[in-house]
């Protein structure tokens, strides 16, 4: 069943909670918005700082993480949630695309690595993935 399924049929998997974490603007604006479109509950932040002081952690199913941001980048959130003891399931997104990062952050455990701009279904299917490992 995928991600956009599971919306249709389960209260649960509607009020899934999707954090977006991008230092970009139009971003922030655009991604939630697409997101509380498919049923999703979806909130954004503009640095990696501000999610971690937020309520939102614990109760996170999803990350959209942008990989390069000002103070601590995506990556380096990663590592701070995994020494907090969180395995929240996470995307990356980046502007740069190189397969060579996309690799390598997958294999750190990221489900997906998605190169902007990207289409509403390359993101459900990233989804898919996330919301079966959370």
């Amino acid at each position: 069943m995928t991600a956009l399924e599971q919306v249709a049929e389960s209260p649960e998997v509607t009020r899934a909670s999707i954090v977006v974490v991008d230092d970009d603007e139009s971003v922030r604006e655009s991604l939630p918005d697409l997101l509380q479109e498919l049923g999703f509950a979806a909130r954004a932040f503009a640095s990696a700082n501000e999610f971690l002081i937020s309520s939102h952690v614990a109760t996170t199913r999803c990350l959209l993480l942008d990989i390069a941001m000002p103070g601590m980048t995506g990556r380096e959130l990663q590592r701070e949630l995994k020494r907090r003891g969180y395995s929240i399931p996470i995307v990356f997104i980046t502007g740069r695309g190189d397969q060579t990062i996309r690799q390598e952050l997958i294999g750190r455990g990221a489900v997906e690595c998605l190169f902007k701009p990207f289409g509403e279904q390359q993101l459900l299917a990233a989804l898919d993935k996330a919301l079966v490992r959370s």
